[in-house]
């Protein structure tokens, strides 16, 4: 790949890039949007290839980089590509199902510029065993979320809702009486395993693919995100590299035809409920306040109806300080249900206060 030597003077950096880096995974979850496994590949991008893509996310600008698979912790050298991001200053999350984590891999989590995400989906063994296909997932999982808050490691979680009945509420309860404190919601989206056989479409997109974000997957093309891998269509090995691929007229084609997506409210920019308007299992800034919506008028309740004006998975405070809007009554619908009253100005996250 070309080393970038200077900043484009015509290009939208991103703000976060997803490195697929492997399809290898312990398990064979039935939304699984790479239909990832333990007999899938890590593809055809080297050690030295990933290298190279970190290097250049760091020369254009990029804030932070996730590593992402399959379970990226089951590509042979991804402790090697953590070092390499935090070496060129860029800030790291490693997405793992936390299915098994190697002493070795708790130190390289623990380093300070790396946090963690996971998934959860059941507050009942059973019910996440079912949707992971693998016994015993949700006991190892929820030990390594344990593990993970006693080391003091950053960590999110994001709770895919995968079929009716599914106890997704439950599970946020748990997490958070756990000490998690950043959980998104989302709904399986129609890509890969989660497609049922069909082809997929834009409409299975939160609409901010290409705005922002973008994933390199585990062949190195260039997608907008890991949800939208179909409209991948350059590579980072070719001769312009990631520069070359985002330049290129084929990747302003793909942009324009993802509609951007506003929520339920509309011109009120208030956020939909449990879709974020940002695709799981990303920790992009989704509408943090909406790309330039006003955020939704204190009558409508602020923080409305999960989070706030800050859409999840944004790493900001949810509601904090509610964007200088003062704090609505609970009874007048300042947070309720799900977040907790301290919803302004604070630096508590707008995350649940049980007991309510």
């Amino acid at each position: 790949m070309t080393t970038i030597m200077e900043r484009p003077t015509a290009f939208n950096v991103p703000a976060s890039v997803e490195l697929e880096l492997t399809g290898k995974c312990q398990l064979s979850c039935g939304h699984c949007y790479n239909e990832s496994g333990p007999t899938a590949s890590h593809g055809s991008m080297t050690l030295d290839d990933w290298r190279s893509v970190i290097s250049e996310c760091a020369e254009l600008g990029v804030a932070n980089v996730q590593l992402i698979g399959g379970e990226p912790t089951a590509y042979p050298g991804w402790a090697d590509l953590v070092d390499h991001a935090l070496s060129v200053g860029l800030e790291v999350e490693v997405f793992s199902n936390l299915y098994h984590i190697t002493d070795k891999g708790w130190a390289v989590l623990s380093r300070p510029g790396v946090r963690l995400g996971t998934s959860y989906y059941s507050v009942n063994a059973g019910e996440h065993d079912r949707v992971t296909n693998v016994a015993g997932s949700h006991a190892k999982t929820r030990a390594n979320i344990v593990e993970a808050l006693r080391l003091g490691i950053p960590i999110r979680a994001g709770i895919v809702r995968c079929h009716d009945g599914q106890l997704e509420e439950l599970a946020r309860q748990e997490l958070v009486a756990l000490g998690v404190h950043h959980i998104t919601l989302d709904d399986a989206r129609g890509v890969g395993r989660a497609s049922g056989g069909q082809a997929p479409t834009t409409d299975a997109l939160c609409g901010n693919c290409t705005r922002g974000r973008l994933a390199v997957l585990p062949d190195g093309t260039v997608a907008p995100c890991v949800i939208g891998r179909w409209l991948g269509s350059e590579n980072v090995k070719g001769p312009g590299g990631l520069q070359g691929v985002l330049s290129s007229q084929a990747w302003a084609t793909t942009a324009a035809s993802i509609p951007p997506k506003r929520t339920a409210m509309g011109a009120l920019g208030a956020c939909t409920p449990n879709d974020s308007n940002d695709c799981d299992p990303s920790s992009t800034p989704a509408c943090a306040p909406a790309y330039g919506i006003a955020p939704a008028p204190v009558l409508l309740g602020a923080c409305t109806p999960n989070d706030s004006n800050d859409c999840d998975p944004s790493s900001t405070p949810a509601c904090a300080p509610a964007y200088g809007i003062a704090p609505v009554p609970v009874l007048f619908g300042g947070c309720p249900p799900n977040d907790s009253q301290s919803c302004a100005p604070t630096e508590t996250a707008c995350n649940p206060a049980f007991g309510l």
